[in-house]
Parts: structure tokens; sequence; C-alpha cells
């Protein structure tokens, strides 16, 4: 038996070695309370605290959604940990360390705060990779109930769609080799290797190409949709009469939704309303959607509002811009981050498309097909929550007329789209012709913006949605 060092004291804690260390429990007798654990170059582990970070914009509290891991399990660095809801986005928490869970500080939908322990990872301590606060004592095990399994010290990269990918396959991110940049794993890498795994052959990644429209020979018309009235269906959800009141604690969406709400009422709101016809934008977008679908879009009116709002904030910037707290500066935005209210089971939330001003109709299409597909399933990240520097909200997806926004602070503007409903119009020479009529409601923060000013706006966004080709002179 080589002992470097016993420190006894009323019971034995530490017995640090520089070989492997094997004795009989019987040969140490002491008049207290004994407490063992085998140490060796492979057991002398730390247990260090996993404390949540600080994920940004002032939040100091989320919800633990789901855990990826559970007690025992080995993670490597950047290894998904748990996925937590803040009031403002879904956040996937990574592993900064390589080591064994040993314990889970919170259960599924629990409160978890900033700066407080999350897990606990026993890591390997020759490796020094925690911090002094971060170190906590380990606790006393006997031979049999110590394992050690040894952890692959590379680093793995990949997004958190691609973690869960691969934990829905139970597959370890240390076996895929990565083909992206730095090698970043890729969904590819996943599907080639679950692939390898079950002998299946997977079809090619289906990649966009530009099609020429078929002639006008060719072309076949679209078929008249019927836009009768649709019927509300009520949910069929059992309705429980208990009797009693029940108080809820404000969480997640609705909690920033509160807080938005209350800056919103500092703002002096300018309205403003127009009606828009869409006869020749309906018409182009029933021949634009076919070629939509075979580049893998779904092509909707939206992204035509977007475009039109950017070739406006142009034109007038002061409604892409942001007042400070005191009402002393004004800041113009470089980049229009347009942002799109979305109803979603989590609640309202705004997720915004970047840099309209450099994309095409095609590439805002494709990003909100993303933002859509991630919104509904309530992974979407706060980059995709934050930044935003106008708004547009379509409640005409949903049903209405007409709408009254609130601005969403700092923005300064905001628009609300209604429903498009055919109607009876007359024309120049006063024939009645059918029309696609929707109506537009904007807000401005009138401190700033004068209603001159939001009125020419929306003359211009108007003449652009009205006369879609209009646009084609200004799109860079």
């Amino acid at each position: 038996v080589c002992i470097h060092r016993v420190r006894s004291c009323s019971s034995i804690r530490v017995i640090k070695s520089k070989y492997v260390c094997v004795f009989d429990k019987s040969a140490l007798k002491f008049s207290h309370q004994q407490r063992l654990f085998r140490t060796s170059a492979v057991s002398c582990g730390q247990i260090v605290q996993f404390k949540l970070s600080d994920i940004g914009e002032g939040i100091t509290e989320v919800t633990v959604k789901e855990w990826y891991i559970k007690e025992g399990d080995s993670v490597s660095q950047f290894d998904s940990i748990c996925e937590v809801q803040s009031d403002k986005a879904s956040v996937t928490i990574t592993s900064r360390y390589d080591g064994v869970i040993r314990k889970l500080h919170y259960s599924i939908d629990d409160i978890a705060f900033v700066g407080k322990p999350l897990v606990d990872i026993e890591i390997d301590a020759s490796k020094g990779v925690a911090s002094e606060e971060d170190v906590v004592e380990t606790p006393p095990m006997s031979h049999e109930e110590h394992t050690h399994q040894e952890i692959k010290g590379h680093k793995t990269l990949a997004t958190p769609a691609v973690r869960r990918l691969a934990m829905e396959n139970n597959i370890k991110l240390s076996e895929v080799v990565g083909t992206g940049k730095d090698n970043r794993i890729l969904k590819e890498d996943i599907l080639n290797y679950l692939a390898k795994q079950t002998g299946a052959i997977l079809p090619p990644s289906p990649k966009a190409e530009i099609v020429p429209p078929l002639p006008k020979s060719e072309t076949v018309p679209a078929a008249p949709k019927d836009r009768a009235r649709k019927i509300p269906v009520p949910v069929s959800r059992p309705i429980v009469f208990s009797g009693k009141d029940k108080t809820e604690p404000v969480t997640g969406f609705q909690k920033a939704m509160v807080k938005t709400m209350s800056a919103a009422l500092k703002i002096p709101h300018l309205g403003y309303c127009d009606e828009i016809d869409l006869t020749q934008l309906v018409q182009l977008r029933e021949e634009l959607k076919p070629l939509a679908e075979i580049r893998g879009v779904k092509l909707s009116f939206m992204p035509f509002f977007i475009k039109a709002a950017s070739l406006g904030l142009l034109q007038y910037p002061i409604l892409n811009a942001s007042l400070d707290e005191n009402c002393q500066n004004v800041t113009y935005k470089a980049s229009h981050n347009i942002g799109v209210a979305m109803d979603t089971e989590q609640g309202l939330i705004v997720p915004n498309v970047k840099n309209v001003q450099v994309c095409s109709v095609f590439d805002i299409a494709s990003e909100l097909n993303r933002l859509q597909s991630l919104g509904s399933a309530g992974q979407l990240g706060t980059s995709d929550l934050t930044g935003g520097t106008f708004t547009l909200s379509n409640i005409g997806t949903i049903g209405g007329t007409y709408a009254k926004p609130v601005i969403l602070p700092p923005e300064v503007a905001i628009g609300a789209l209604g429903k498009i409903q055919v109607v009876p119009r007359f024309n120049g020479k006063g024939e009645v012709f059918k029309a696609q009529i929707m109506n537009v409601g904007w807000a401005a923060d009138h401190r700033i913006i004068d209603g001159a000013t939001m009125a020419r706006f929306s003359n211009l966004w108007k003449s652009y949605v009205e006369n879609p080709a209009s646009m084609l002179l200004d799109l860079k």
C-alpha cells in the first residue's frame, strides 16, 4: 500500500495518492466512524455545479421545458443538456464540461434562476477545468458503487436541431463525423450515419433549382377557389365547471407581453387606416406559387407585404428608428429587421426577418417558412425574436377586417393587416368589377412621427402592393 498522505478527522474524507491505492478496510481501525472511497487515476473526480449562465436580454429566470439527459449519463462539451423557456424565446443549454451527470436540480416546468446550479457534473479533477467556487465535495462511494466511463475529449459542433435529431435516434454525436465547417455535424451527417446503421437508402437532398416558367400555351389556368365564409368550428375540448376560482402565475410569452405592453402605454399612438386593392397581387401570387413549391417554399402574401414595407422604409427611415428613454436621441436602424406577429400555443410571438432590404421576395418567403415551423414547435431562438425594427401583424389570417395595432418598443411603427374580401368596386369608367380588398391599420409613435409622414409611407406601400410589378424598378 502506497499512501502519500492521509488526513484523518472525525471521518476519513480525503486520500491523495500518486499510485493506484488498494487496501483492506479491516486493516484500518479507528474509534470514529470511517467513510472511505477508492481513489485511482481514473476516479479522482470533482463534482462541478454547472450554473445557468446569463442568456441575455435581461432575463433572470427561465422555465425548464425538457431534459435531454438524466442522472448517470455521460456528456461531452457542447452536448445539449436541457431546453429552457424564457419570456422571449426557447434556449438550448449545452455542457461546458466532459463528465458524468450526478444531479438534476430542477424538474420539468420548474423555474430556474440565472446564476443558480442547473446540474452537477462529475469531471476528471486532473484536468482542472472547474473553478474553485464551482467545485463541491465529492460524496463518499463504496468500491461497488463507483463506476467510471471513459469520456471522449473532443468537442462536437452541431446546432440544437441536429442534436435533437441525434437524441431522438439514440445517436452519440461523438461517433458521427461532421462534414461542415470546422467539422460541424450537419443534419445530413446524422441521416447518413443512421442509414449506415439501419441499411436504409436515403434519397438525395433536394436542391433549389431555378425552373423557367412554362410557355403561355402550356400554362394551366388556376381553378377559382371557393371563397365562401368559413364557419368557425369550436375546439373539441372537455369543459369542466369546478365552481371555484383558479389563480395561475403569469409566465412565458404572456409575461413578456405584459412587460412590453406596459411599456407601450408610455407611447402616444398615431393611427392611420386605408383600403388596399390586391387584385393584381392575388393574380401574381397564383402564378408564382407553383414555382415556389418546386423550390420547396410555400408562398403567401406576407413576403410581398414585407418587401413593400422595406422599400417604403428606404424612403422614410424615420419609421425604422428608435427613440431613447429620455427622448433626446433618435437612432436610425441600418437593417430592416421586419417582425411578423404569430399566434402560437405558447402565445403571441413576434420573430423577425433579418436584413429585408437585401432579400428577395423568395428569400423572405423561405425565411418565413423557417420561422413559422420553429414557432409552431416552440423552438424559436433568441436571435429570431430580438433585434426587430418594424412590425407587421397579419390578423386577417384569423379573422377581422380592421385592427388597431400597438407599437412594440423600442420600435416606432407597426401595421395590422385585415382579411382579404371580394367586394364590388367601380373602375375609372364607372363600371362595377370584382375587387380583392384588404384594410390596413398603421400605428406610429407620435412623438417623432407626424400624420403626414405616416400617410405618405402608407401611400407608397400601397402603390407597391397594388401594382407589384412596380417593385421591380426598386429591387436591388
